[in-house]
């Protein structure tokens, strides 16, 4: 058999698909007892191997509309015009819409999205959609209001296991006639490393039987064999990118060194950029940790500073020595909240001009002009601390900096007080 084994047990029917019953159950979206002759455009979004493929052409064949399909990354605007004219036809000889299929449509850039709207829109073209991608940044805002994105999940194990038996019992398209064994071990081994990708756990167990021939037994080992070292799903342009790097920062913040370290490890494994993931880290040092502990900072740039010095795979452990500091370490927002402030301090009272008395007087015109003039030099003072004002005259004392008790920053809170208490004091002010 030349066709793949993932392509010849594919679903005939919509009562054959598995792991998404969030959709096909009874009175969900896509339950087959409501669609009847009725389709609307959607956008199937969910990772590779969990169905939409096979879901778009069936919901096709169910509502008895023409289905024709093509992969965004072949075709472009020419094709879409000759499917329109097609459907056109379609439209004039039977009266019913006809179904596109575009796999893969996050790849066609805006011009060939537009190109589909008019007809969408008209109900000419049904559209489905597939994609990985998570379709609020990779479709037009136009084509997603006039489509449905249908969320997909990856598939359990249990979902895997019943695909799995029905692949190795199925005599007519399936691997039934071969009389194959399966060890428990290794189709524990084929569902795990499959990461909930149909495609992926039919391609190796198919892999499999060719290793151990008819009526063999596929044990661990074959199945490891099948396998090899399947990549992480993880792609570094779209969205598992970022959503990975940001439970990264929220396992920092929230003082899981464990859950950190695992998500370090999973994107390094998965190909990311390790750069990219210091200067989160560094980040994370700064906004989270700030003054709490201000080794963290110093560590963090060290542990970036220590890859480029040594590369993989010994600089990752650097990160890692990082990641597990920054984690456990005491945490504060003060700075950021403090920086935040200045910000909209800035923004509020524009460019005022600096007080004569701070400024610089390197020549004779400008001392003579009064700059410098009046200035207190901390260390003439007891204990380096003396009143005075640093601020431009028309805003005035304010306050961004609120240090939290917590580590090294409630030392900070607690000498800001005391000087404070000084400056009271010198002014004839109890305590």
């Amino acid at each position: 058999m030349a066709t793949p084994l993932a392509d010849r047990v594919r679903p005939r029917d919509l009562s054959e698909v598995v792991g998404q019953d969030h959709l096909l159950a009874p009175g969900h979206l896509l339950d087959p007892e409501s669609i009847g002759g009725r389709l609307t455009s959607l956008i199937f979004w969910g990772p590779p191997g969990s169905g939409k493929t096979t879901l778009a052409t069936l919901l096709a064949g169910r509502a008895g509309l023409k289905f024709t399909a093509f992969s965004a990354v072949l075709a472009g605007v020419a094709q879409v015009r000759q499917v329109v004219d097609q459907a056109r036809i379609e439209r004039e000889r039977t009266g019913r819409s006809t179904v596109l299929f575009v796999d893969e449509i996050h790849r066609f850039n805006k011009a060939q999205q537009d190109a589909f709207l008019p007809h969408v829109e008209s109900g000419l073209i049904v559209l489905l959609g597939a994609t990985t991608q998570n379709p609020s940044f990779e479709i037009i805002s136009a084509l997603l209001s006039r489509a449905r994105v249908v969320v997909l999940n990856p598939l359990g194990p249990e979902a895997l296991g019943l695909i799995l038996e029905r692949a190795l019992s199925d005599r007519e398209n399936g691997l039934g006639g071969l009389e194959l064994g399966l060890e428990p071990a290794a189709r524990e081994h084929l569902i795990a490393s499959a990461q909930g990708d149909a495609r992926a756990l039919l391609n190796a167990l198919e892999v499999a039987a060719g290793l151990v021939g008819p009526q063999g037994l596929i044990d661990l080992a074959a199945a490891q064999e099948a396998v090899g070292r399947r990549s992480l799903i993880y792609d570094k342009d779209g969205e598992g990118h970022y959503d990975a790097i940001s439970a990264f920062h929220k396992s920092l913040r929230g003082s899981d060194p464990d859950a950190a370290l695992y998500w370090l490890a999973r994107m390094l494994q998965a190909g990311e950029d390790p750069l990219y993931v210091g200067r989160r880290l560094v980040r994370a040092a700064s906004e989270d940790v700030g003054n709490a502990d201000p080794r963290a900072l110093t560590i963090a740039l060290d542990a970036v500073e220590a890859f480029r010095l040594l590369g993989h795979p010994e600089g990752e452990l650097a990160l890692a020595q990082a990641t597990l500091y920054v984690a456990s370490a005491p945490k504060s927002n003060a700075a950021y909240i403090a920086w935040a402030r200045a910000r909209r301090a800035v923004d509020e009272h524009g460019t005022q001009p600096v007080p004569l008395h701070l400024r610089n007087a390197p020549t004779k015109l400008m001392k003579n002009l009064g700059y410098a003039r009046g200035y207190l030099y901390p260390h003439d003072f007891p204990e380096a601390v003396v009143e005075q004002d640093y601020w431009p005259d028309k805003v005035g004392r304010l306050e961004f900096y609120q240090p939290s008790q917590r580590g090294y920053e409630k030392r900070i809170a607690e000498r800001l007080a005391y000087w404070r208490r000084l400056l009271e004091s010198r002014r004839g002010r109890p305590e």
